[in-house]
């Protein structure tokens, strides 16, 4: 079964505390949330009293890569040590490195530096119990040799190394979402259900724009993903976004 979760980004430009907009969240019929920025504004006991009101799960977080990375430096072991601990506390077992720029899928040297740097943060994260998972924008689908940086990126890194595709910036990156998703059944761990205007390279509602939504989820349903991610990175109005996205979402999957 596939649970629905929306990606807070949506929610970024909200002035509410974490547990109202875990509340909001609720009120709009989704079964989990994707953590990311403001999380540490209110006090964990408060954001878990939150999921537990709105029976909402914690599907994953976004987390920059600087945080997860266990170099020698010791306040660099600190900072990940923490940060695996806060993310235990809020129930997340699942986390996503966001961002990577666009250097580094410009040639093939740069894309085997990144998957050696993923798989040094899965395997210090493999230890401490958790999974660890790469979420793409466009910039992965740059051409290195004869096929998109992303592909390479995945044959170079330790199965350990999950994918959270997101579909609508694979199709601004000229992939189709859904044949991606189908050849890599073993790495997606998650799917952003995010839509997009191809010609104006930008984030739209679900449904207006040039992603298939409906082979999107089919091909989610077919690797056995657990969660549909909803985001929408600049929306109008944040809570008829949410509110939307989760009614699409639900007529996609009955």
């Amino acid at each position: 079964m596939v649970d629905i979760a929306v990606q807070l980004y949506t929610l970024r430009s909200l002035d509410a505390s974490l547990p109202e907009l875990l509340d909001r969240v609720g009120e709009a019929g989704y079964d989990g949330v994707e953590f990311a920025y403001r999380v540490r504004e209110s006090p964990v006991e408060d954001v878990l009293a939150a999921l537990e009101r709105n029976d909402l799960d914690a599907a994953s977080a976004h987390v920059p890569i600087e945080a997860l990375e266990d170099a020698p430096a010791e306040a660099l072991e600190d900072e990940f040590d923490e940060t695996v601990d806060f993310y235990d506390r809020l129930g997340v077992d699942t986390l996503v490195v966001p961002w990577l720029d666009a250097e580094h899928f410009e040639s093939a040297a740069a894309v085997d530096a990144a998957a050696a740097r993923l798989d040094d943060i899965a395997a210090a994260l493999d230890a401490a119990g958790v999974r660890l998972a790469y979420h793409n924008h466009d910039q992965e689908f740059a051409t290195v040799g004869d096929a998109p940086a992303l592909e390479r990126l995945i044959d170079r890194t330790d199965d350990r190394v999950g994918f959270e595709i997101d579909a609508g910036w694979a199709l601004v990156g000229g992939s189709d979402p859904a044949a991606l998703i189908d050849r890599r059944t073993d790495r997606v761990t998650h799917v952003h259900a995010a839509d997009a205007d191809v010609d104006r390279g930008e984030s739209v509602a679900l449904g207006e724009g040039d992603v298939d939504l409906d082979a999107v989820v089919a091909s989610a349903r077919n690797a056995d993903c657990e969660w549909l991610v909803y985001e929408h990175d600049d929306p109008a109005d944040p809570i008829a976004s949410v509110e939307q996205g989760a009614k699409v979402l639900r007529d996609a999957l009955e």
